[in-house]
């Protein structure tokens, strides 16, 4: 009845205990969610079962069988394989190169017959891929097929999935779905870990939650909805936000207009973007990553210089202006990456008021006892959990993302340029995000929203950009978006106009 029975799974780092006699168990043939926050625990069992990690303790069974996992290698003997959130496939190579990778027989390949093994492989588990194209050619849905197939393909009958919707658009979401119910039917069992409720509940048949290390419980799909689900995971009812009906807007804040950028190669990375943002408004830029909305950030929190167009805030030229004068000019920024604007050795406090540091010198000497005390109050108002002498790194990554908050919205700017605000952090902590975006906006901010994650374009956006190849190929009030249409327009298939 069971692929896999984890027992009593215990695992340590130092005083940490990520897992605590955790009990897991796969049923044969069905696709079983595993939630959490971040720092549950999830990933870490499941790299105890695929022989990255080791447990200190407890007991694994494969089909009845008790085994011992004590490396990759071991799990693939077991018919174990995983798909992690960051693939491992070499670029350079070819999708049928990077599959035979590994596989005992000659150091001579004959390229058409490895090509057409693994063209059989695709059309045995209903897995299409390109054997002949180089992976640095594919999309990143191609790429998941690949490493997909590279599981399968070494007799894989248990799959782990790690984040694996995190950089799909929609119509490769659907394909990965259609894929894995194939494959289901066929007799695979797969782990699917998740943030994204609306995938779970479309997906999985049975689903199981840790909650700090710990098994919380496990519930059959047709038995609970999103609301006990958010509830197990951080153990107290909660949340979500939903797009308001439609709110008067005030002038124009920002206003963008032809703006270009060329990398280093000289190669276009924008291409003639042109877009406003009001007061009062919030402006969702959808697309894949890579597509130029780092770029676009990057240009409005002062760290690139366009090579081409203007960037107008309040009517003031702001066009090249660099990171200290977009700040004064009101632009709060919460950045893409929050370790690069933060340092992991000074204290909260202190990080604060990094930004500002100007406001906390009293003749030319820093003020400790005033970045102390603005910590003490910003600590409180935005709920951080940490004390204004702790360490930065010391603290979880939606505690950091909360210092990053509370140092940019307690300025109240005029514009709030949020770059993927919620990445990487657990349903909890996105929802506190997105409320404190709508509290900028509901106080007559200008926001725009850069982020690859649809659901919080959707719900939070009132009108939506969508960027491919750095160009901005539509823009559209958010109540006449479907996932369907902003999925075409992120693969570059459709326009606005065509739509």
């Amino acid at each position: 009845m069971y692929a896999v029975e984890m027992k009593a799974i215990t695992k340590q780092f130092g005083e940490l205990v990520a897992n605590n006699k955790v009990d897991f168990g796969l049923k044969s043939g069905e696709i079983h969610a595993l939630l959490g926050e971040n720092g549950a625990g999830k990933t870490t069992l499941m790299r105890i079962l695929y022989g990255l990690y080791h447990a200190d303790d407890g007991e694994i069974l494969v089909n009845d069988r008790s085994v011992t996992i004590l490396s990759p290698k071991d799990a693939i003997a077991s018919g174990i394989g995983m798909v992690t959130q960051h693939f491992t496939l070499v670029p350079t190579l070819t999708v049928a190169e990077n599959l035979t990778l590994g596989e005992k027989g000659s150091i001579h390949l004959n390229k058409k017959v490895i090509e057409k093994n693994i063209a059989d492989a695709a059309d045995k588990f209903g897995i299409p891929v390109k054997p002949g194209a180089l992976v640095q050619s594919l999309s990143v849905g191609e790429r998941q097929r690949v490493e997909i197939l590279k599981a399968l393909n070494r007799n894989a009958k248990i799959l782990i999935l790690d984040e694996p919707t995190a950089v799909l658009v929609p119509q490769e979401v659907d394909q990965l779905f259609e894929a894995l119910e194939r494959l289901r039917k066929g007799g695979l069992s797969v782990v699917f870990i998740s943030h994204k409720l609306n995938e779970v509940m479309a997906l999985c048949d049975r689903i199981s939650v840790l909650r700090l290390g710990e098994m919380v419980g496990t519930v059959a799909k047709n038995k609970t909805n999103k609301t006990e689900l958010a509830c197990m995971m951080v153990g107290h009812e909660t949340f979500g936000v939903k797009r308001q009906g439609e709110r008067p807007q005030g002038n124009v804040v920002l206003r963008v207009e032809n703006l270009k950028l060329q990398d280093k190669k000289c190669v276009p990375v924008l291409k003639q973007v042109s877009f406003d943002v009001r007061a009062g408004e919030i402006l969702g830029v959808a697309g894949v990553s890579g597509n130029g909305q780092a770029e676009l950030g990057g240009i409005l929190a002062g760290t690139l210089k366009p090579s081409e167009g203007s960037v107008h805030l309040d009517g003031h030229d702001l066009t090249g202006a660099g990171p200290l004068k977009m700040t004064q000019a009101g632009v709060g920024r919460i950045p893409e990456d929050r370790h690069a604007s933060l340092v992991g050795e000074l204290t909260v406090a202190e990080n604060i008021a990094l930004e500002y540091l100007d406001e906390f010198v009293q003749n030319g000497v820093l003020d400790r006892k005033k970045i102390h005390q603005n910590a003490e109050k910003l600590i409180k108002e935005y709920g951080i959990k940490a004390k204004p002498d702790d360490h930065l790194r010391t603290l979880s990554g939606g505690n950091m993302q909360k210092v990053i908050l509370a140092r940019t919205l307690s300025r109240e700017p005029k514009l709030v340029l949020a770059s993927q605000p919620t990445r990487g952090l657990d349903v909890g902590a996105t929802d506190y995000v997105d409320h404190k975006l709508l509290e900028q906006r509901d106080r007559g901010a200008a926001v725009l929203l850069l982020s690859e994650d649809l659901d919080e374009i959707l719900s939070l956006s009132d009108r939506i950009a969508v960027i491919y190849e750095g160009r901005i190929v539509g823009i559209m009030p958010a109540k006449l978006v479907t996932r369907e249409k902003l999925g075409l327009m992120m693969s570059g298939l459709t326009s606005n106009q065509e739509v």
